[in-house]
């Protein structure tokens, strides 16, 4: 063990913990992204804006009746709807089971849905990169030593799972599967509103304000919390282990698996935002040259056999709709001017006529 004792023993658990901070606070600035092309779209979309708000509202209820499980207070009542969920426990508990029950629900939204994500990835075999924490052992048990060993394990679970993303072969039914899941996580990660009439709209604010209502009403719990997590870093340091770390590279693993489903769920909000400015037959182009593009590309590779054929695959079908969907805007709003300057030429001639 190197490094003062102060930083040994105050700062250096700290660094996991404000990494995995980090990465949450990534996700809910994606997350008010994803939600302002939602309303974008809205007017158009209204089915589509109603179903990603249901999956928001479910994986939302379903943390909270998670929470209720575990904290063991049973569950009397369970409503889902398009605009509101609602979950009632069998046993009223209250102090510390009642905040961890309110936990669930405020903050588990954000973890939980990815951990689903997580597990796929784990039962389908995909070779996850992990580092163990005998293999941190070598880094320092101080704090810039511990961002370090928080930051390899996630750089080496990233480098995989990108890996594995960037490979997918979307003529798997397996893989297309996956995808559809990690699609659906990145639509519904958080409703967009809660109410009949929408009177209470959720946002990153929404967000954070009832994590600090739930860190004020029991500052203790939270002081506990700490107080746990600083006592687990101890024993992993005394037994040489670094468990404490690798526990919240987990976390950090989550929030990558969210912020890469919201990503994906943006380009393809994103597509119809833009696609909307078209009409009739043209609307339709993009949405059939991306699987019609792909399709081609894998038996062009099937004939003519190259290294890396799903990933340039892929890379044809993002390139192909892209352009075509560039073209077919260019070309209308270039119509568009052509049609004004008709119309001006057609008023000159008139004036000079006249």
């Amino acid at each position: 063990m190197e490094g003062s004792p102060i930083d040994v023993v105050v700062f250096a658990p700290l660094a996991p913990i404000l990494g995995v901070l980090l990465f949450w606070f990534i996700q809910l600035l994606f997350i008010e992204s994803e939600k302002y092309l939602l309303t974008k779209i809205r007017p158009k979309h209204e089915p589509l804006c109603r179903f990603t708000n249901f999956l928001g509202i479910f994986f939302q209820t379903i943390c909270h009746a998670l929470g209720f499980t575990i904290t063991k207070s049973g569950i009397s009542d369970f409503f889902i709807s398009v605009n509101y969920g609602r979950v009632a426990p069998k046993k009223e508990k209250r102090g510390v089971f009642e905040w961890v029950a309110n936990a669930f629900l405020f903050i588990g939204p954000f973890f939980i849905p990815a951990f689903l994500i997580l597990i796929c990835l784990f039962i389908g075999g995909v070779n996850l990169e992990i580092i163990t924490p005998s293999q941190l052992l070598e880094l320092k048990y101080t704090f810039g030593g511990q961002i370090t060993a928080f930051g390899a394990n996630l750089y080496a679970f990233s480098r995989s799972f990108f890996g594995f993303l960037f490979n997918i072969d979307l003529l798997h039914p397996g893989h297309f599967g996956f995808l559809l899941l990690l699609i659906f996580l990145g639509m519904g990660i958080r409703p967009s509103y809660i109410g009949e009439k929408k009177q209470e709209k959720v946002d990153m604010l929404y967000d954070l304000k009832n994590i600090w209502l739930l860190i004020k009403n029991k500052p203790l719990y939270l002081m506990l919390l700490f107080l746990v997590s600083y006592v687990f870093f101890y024993v992993s340091l005394y037994l040489e282990q670094n468990w404490y770390t690798a526990l919240f590279s987990i976390f950090g693993w989550l929030s990558i698996i969210s912020i890469t489903s919201i990503i994906i769920a943006n380009m393809l909000l994103l597509l119809i935002y833009k696609t909307d400015e078209l009409s009739g037959v043209r609307r339709a182009l993009p949405y059939i040259v991306m699987p019609l593009s792909y399709i081609l590309a894998r038996l062009v590779f099937f004939y003519f056999p190259i290294d890396y054929t799903n990933i340039v695959s892929l890379i044809v079908m993002v390139l192909s709709t892209v352009l075509i969907t560039y073209l077919l805007l260019k070309s209308k709003t270039n119509k568009f001017k052509s049609g004004l300057g008709i119309k001006l030429f057609k008023k000159k001639g008139e004036d000079d006529e006249e």
